[in-house]
């Protein structure tokens, strides 16, 4: 994808939806990090069905340990992988509280240093917590950096780096939204949507969906 084609590519996704927002349900910092190191491998939907209740009695790292691993598994159990996550919520809340005053931390090398948090979710805190121009790659904007010419790469990391290198500045604080919800929506995995796609022109994918007659 050309610097052109990359300019068009962000500046249509800006007029589409030019305040793009995580669907992850959240009214703190501390509960975003929750949420997100809970949403591995599982569905935003899901893991707000399951925080929208938990938050209730426990929204604070300080309450999340008040409720013990058991406590704290009855209210996540709907979300696949529970019981490593219960695991890995309470060392990071223990640790919250022990070495940052039960705040999240604003650098990487801390938020990595949590258990069960790893540099993706330490990305997306960074980003929409402290509006840092950071990257999260998850399985959608690996595909989409990938098929559509956009930043290809191997790994996610690879992925990541190229997309900081070619985004313009001016978008790349909402990228990795539009990414998401592009991929979510519309680029997805098995039957991308192309015929609905307002970036078709510009993508580089080769085997494009055509409309249903």
């Amino acid at each position: 994808m050309t610097p052109a084609d990359i300019e068009t590519f962000f500046a249509t996704l800006q007029a589409a939806n030019p305040h793009p927002q995580t669907e992850l349900a959240f009214a703190s910092v501390f509960e975003l990090l929750a949420a997100v190191l809970l949403s591995a491998q599982a569905t935003d939907v899901g893991v707000n069905k399951a925080t929208r209740r938990l938050f209730v009695v426990a929204n604070t790292p300080q309450k999340i340990l008040a409720l013990g691993v058991e406590g704290l598994e009855q209210h996540i159990k709907t979300i696949g992988l529970y019981r490593s996550k219960a695991k890995h919520l309470m060392l990071t809340c223990q640790m919250l509280v022990d070495l940052h005053g039960g705040q999240v931390p604003r650098t990487r090398e801390a938020l990595e240093a949590l258990p069960g948090v790893g540099r993706k979710t330490a990305n997306v805190v960074l980003n929409v917590a402290f509006g840092e121009p950071t990257m999260a790659v998850d399985t959608h904007l690996f595909r989409l950096g990938n098929r559509t010419g956009l930043a290809p790469g191997k790994t996610p990391l690879a992925v990541e780096m190229g997309l900081l290198k070619r985004i313009p500045k001016a978008y790349m604080v909402d990228a990795h939204h539009w990414l998401i919800l592009h991929g979510r929506y519309v680029c997805q995995a098995r039957k991308p949507l192309c015929w609905q796609c307002g970036v078709e022109k510009v993508c580089g994918f080769k085997l494009k969906t055509p409309a249903p007659k």
